[in-house]
Formats: structure tokens, sequence, C-alpha cells
């Protein structure tokens, strides 16, 4: 098993060191997650995916939707407001009884893509931004939400440099509720990702541009910056997408949008 350690480091500078925040959050363990979840450097970093995801020229209005690894729910409102019904799902209990608050019209269930049990009918589509990286079975995951999803899947994760097909499997905190339930995840690299989704859907497409964020590389061609997280967003479709901002392939050189 591969260990980026630095990597592991520079995440817990950016967001606070993880035992500090759980330690001086026992007393109401019940808000915990928002100490980690409304973090500044998470608030932007939503700000920046979800912009991004706007400009994807999708018609995401009046759909079905799962949300997978919802974390607190603070990517749900982006489907709600587009009139769409979300089934939001997410492995941790603490993190589903803040969604209950938060939304408690919603339709919520507790679901561990690492091992998944909950039996759904196909949604047309299932949205999964930032929880691909924190399990330690991706394969199995691809190929249940593949199961579940009608028209489209939505995919962002970290991901590692490099034009082999890996996984690159690593150490994660169970402490934090933002990180892997297992304490292992991943850093599969962008070429295995695209190889599994092609398993399950002809058309399989990467984007142009990249958000305004720093975590995702527009240059694929020089080595990373070992204590960088690295991004990348994926779409996989039942028909095919005349949309010229997506690209059948694994792209070398993107551009910000």
């Amino acid at each position: 098993m591969l260990v980026y350690d630095k990597i592991k480091q520079a995440y817990h500078k950016v967001k606070t060191t993880a035992k500090t925040i759980v330690k001086s959050s026992e007393t109401n363990r019940s808000t915990a997650p928002l100490d980690f979840f409304h973090a500044d450097y998470y608030l932007r970093h939503n700000q920046r995916r979800q912009e991004h995801l706007a400009t994807l020229g999708l018609d995401l209005v009046n759909k079905t939707v799962l949300e997978v690894g919802a974390g607190i729910g603070d990517h749900s409102s982006f489907f709600f407001d587009r009139n769409c019904n979300v089934l939001i799902t997410e492995a941790r209990q603490e993190n589903l009884d803040i969604i209950k608050t938060r939304y408690p019209q919603a339709q919520i269930a507790n679901l561990d893509l690492d091992d998944p049990k909950l039996e759904l009918h196909p949604l047309e589509i299932v949205y999964c931004y930032g929880l691909l990286y924190h399990l330690n079975n991706p394969a199995r995951a691809i190929e249940y939400m593949a199961g579940a999803c009608k028209d489209l899947l939505l995919l962002e994760t970290c991901v590692s440099f490099g034009n082999e097909s890996r996984i690159n499997l690593c150490s994660e905190l169970v402490i934090d509720p933002t990180q892997a339930v297992s304490g292992t995840g991943c850093r599969p690299t962008r070429v295995w990702i695209f190889e599994q989704l092609k398993q399950y859907f002809e058309f399989v497409y990467m984007r142009v541009t990249q958000p305004y964020h720093d975590q995702f590389p527009i240059d694929w061609q020089p080595p990373p910056e070992a204590d960088k997280l690295t991004r990348s967003i994926f779409i996989a479709s039942r028909q095919r997408l005349d949309n010229s901002l997506l690209l059948a392939e694994v792209p070398m050189q993107q551009r910000r949008g």
C-alpha cells in the first residue's frame, strides 16, 4: 500500500489539525463535523467546484439525483435550487444527523460505497463529488454507481499524476469526518478512472476546463508538487453529449473556465 505522507500532512495543514478540532468539539459531538466542512478551505473549494459545474452546459434541471458521500449536504442545494428530486446519502451518522437538520424535507439514507447495500431504482443523475478518493474499493463503487445511474454520472475526485492505470491506496484519518470511514483511501490515476467508467458507460468525457482552484491542474506534463492534492472531473453518460467543452479522452493540457 502506498502512503502519501507529504500529501496527507499538507491536507491537514490547510484544514488545521484534525485531532485538535475533534478534541475541541468533544463537548458537542453533533456539531463537530461543521468545524471541518465549514473551514475556510472547504467553503472556497466548494464554491469553485460548483461554479464550474454550472458551466458544464448539461441539463441538470428537474432531474432525479442520487448524491453520494454528501458530507453535511453543502452541495445538495445546487440540485434543490434546480427543482431536482434528490436522494442524499452519506456513510457517517454524525454527518447524516446534520443533513436531516438542514434538509428536513429531503430523502436521506445511509450508504457506504466501500460496501454498498442500499438497493435503489436507477436515478437520472448520480453525483459523486469528493468521495471516490476516500474509498478503499473504488472499482466496486463505480460499478454500484453505474447500476444506479440512468443518464449521467458526475464524478470529481483527487487523482495522481501518471499515464499508467493505478489505484494508489493510501492512509486517511478515521477520526476526521471528511475522510475515509475505513481509514484507507486512494489516489487513482486519471487513466484508471477513465478505464473503469468505460466498462459501464459507452460515453465518458473529461472537461476542456478545470475550476479556478490550485488543486485542479491544467498542465499534466510536469511532475506534481509533492505536498499538493490534485483533482479531476469526469462525466459518464448513457447518451452521446454534443458539447465542445467535453473531451472523449484524458487530456494532458486543460485551461481555466
